[in-house]
């Protein structure tokens, strides 16, 4: 399969869309402009990073979902399969704390019923700004905020977290997993990846890790979505040098756009 590096895919609503193979792209999200890049390790068409965007039936809701499965084949499609019917079944919920409870049961190895797997889910309200997001075990997204101009990691005891009147924000019973909320500003970006990304190895043996990929971060253009997200898979190509990719690789990049004229918030 070609990589649709020069495609821009606008989700309609209801719609759903990702998966596991070969791909690169830009999409139009309700509220923000997005990048994906998904490289399965070579030569295997299909890899064990799994992710999907969707939009809500009214427009206003976006849904990211990045996973990453520990397996391949028949597991992999299997854990999929489950992630998107769980997806499509809470589409038009931005309140995502059952979204969660059903995955810890059927997905995410709750009970031992399925396979390892870490996932980031995160539901962006565009008339607000606000951004809802749940960590299963996933590395952190680097954040840039624009007002500060400045890049972090972000965590869900982030001091930055803003409460939400009747969300379960904080832990979500039955489940090991929380639900943070964080206001995000015009020309904000989000970068969520894979492990294939942070454990990159170097010629000498050195691993990029969080920190490593931080600084990368520090140097990358902010003006768009794609540009981060190229920037970076660039950049730590730098870092490793001669030595190959070890793992799949996913990138899903965001950034706010402004609000269109005449919208208001909720």
């Amino acid at each position: 399969m070609v990589a649709e590096t020069d495609q821009v895919y606008r989700l309609a609503c209801l719609e759903l869309r990702g998966g596991n193979h070969l791909a690169e792209y830009r999409a139009e999200l309700p509220g923000l402009a997005g990048w994906v890049s998904c490289r399965p390790l070579h030569p295997s068409p299909r890899g064990g990073d799994l992710y999907y965007m969707s939009a809500c039936s009214e427009g206003v809701i976006a849904r990211v979902a990045l996973a990453d499965i520990a397996g391949h084949g028949e597991i992999v499609s299997s854990a999929a399969l489950r992630l998107h019917d769980a997806l499509r079944q809470h589409v038009d919920h931005w309140d995502q704390s059952m979204l969660i409870r059903q995955l810890n049961d059927s997905f995410l190895g709750g009970a031992g019923k399925g396979p390892y797997a870490t996932a980031f889910l995160g539901s962006f309200y565009s008339g607000s700004g606000e951004l809802l997001f749940t960590n299963a075990g996933h590395l952190p997204p680097l954040w840039y905020r624009a007002a500060a101009r400045e890049w972090s990691l972000m965590y869900d005891s982030t001091p930055l977290s803003k409460e939400i009147l009747d969300l379960p924000l904080g832990l979500i019973a039955g489940t090991s997993y929380s639900q943070t909320a964080v206001q995000l500003d015009v020309g904000d970006l989000l970068l969520l990846y894979t492990d294939g990304i942070s454990e990159s190895w170097d010629e000498s043996g050195e691993q990029l890790g969080l920190e490593g990929l931080l600084s990368l971060a520090r140097n990358l253009p902010t003006e768009s979505a794609a540009a981060a997200g190229q920037d970076l898979l660039s950049a730590v190509q730098r870092f490793r040098g001669a030595m190959p990719a070890a793992d799949d690789e996913t990138v899903v990049a965001l950034q706010r756009l402004p609000q269109p004229f005449g919208e208001t918030t909720h």
